[in-house]
């Protein structure tokens, strides 16, 4: 199938799945309000940014990023890679053998955080309503190091066999234990932030990558361990979050205690 014509079927699908949006607003508004809708032209022209853009995000999903993480994942995992005098993997698998999938993971975790579009919008904001206290870049390396340490303990999880829930269980109750003593102003924007970071960047690359690991480690099952990372993803941006305000706080009252 040639590009056009992936296109033009991926646009005719889009159109198919954002139609029952669009039919709500209009149903709202012409039945429900009862107002006509202000600016129409320009809202048509929005629509149609908004399909032709999803069709070919899509399209650069199946054709980049899912590939992507799934030819590292592969790669990572490979015999040759990890018993480069081998070329075959031994009887016995230690959870140390692959350790450079955990630093990948890792990596791969923090930079597509940076750069995920929906966390930098809900940053500026936050840092509007904030007045300044909670700065654009404090927030986004704080969920970034959250997902980096989540998607750390998910390929370790997939690589030991280990249950999924004895670690999202652990999680949210560290994460409630944390919300008890966290100031109140961050604890909504800390919940939305382990929301706003599996979106557009991260859950593509993530997904192929636990597929990927589960689908090349001897043992693993693509369905049983091969998802759960973006629960990972999730659950760990809350913990930073709250951990990184927690810790400003104390160091304003360190350094207020040393001044008087």
């Amino acid at each position: 199938m040639s590009f056009w014509a992936g296109f033009l079927h991926t646009l005719w699908l889009t159109m198919g799945d954002v139609a029952p949006i669009v039919m709500i607003f209009l149903f709202f508004q012409v039945v429900v309000i009862r107002r006509k809708l202000p600016d129409m032209w320009r809202i048509f022209v929005g629509f149609v940014c908004v399909v032709i853009g999803m069709s070919l995000f899509i399209i650069g999903l199946e054709k980049a990023l899912f590939p992507l993480g799934d030819i590292m994942a592969k790669q990572l995992t490979a015999p040759e890679f990890l018993f480069p005098g081998r070329g075959v993997l031994p009887e016995e698998i230690r959870w140390q053998d692959y350790h450079w999938v955990y630093v990948f993971a890792a990596a791969i975790g923090f930079a597509s955080t940076l750069a995920e579009p929906a966390l930098i919008a809900v940053a500026i904001k936050a840092e509007e309503v904030s007045g300044g206290t909670i700065g654009v870049w404090g927030l986004r390396i704080a969920v970034a190091v959250g997902v980096a340490i989540g998607l750390t303990l998910g390929t370790f999880r997939i690589v030991t066999g280990t249950p999924l829930h004895y670690y999202i269980v652990t999680a949210y109750m560290f994460a409630l234990i944390q919300t008890y003593f966290a100031p109140r102003s961050i604890i909504p924007l800390a919940y939305d932030s382990g929301g706003v970071t599996t979106s557009t960047v991260t859950v593509p690359l993530v997904a192929a990558l636990g597929l990927g690991l589960a689908s090349t480690i001897p043992g693993r099952s693509p369905i049983i361990d091969g998802f759960g990372l973006i629960a990972f993803a999730s659950v760990f941006p809350i913990i930073s979050v709250m951990a990184y305000v927690q810790l400003n706080q104390w160091r304003q009252k360190s350094e207020s205690k040393a001044l008087n």
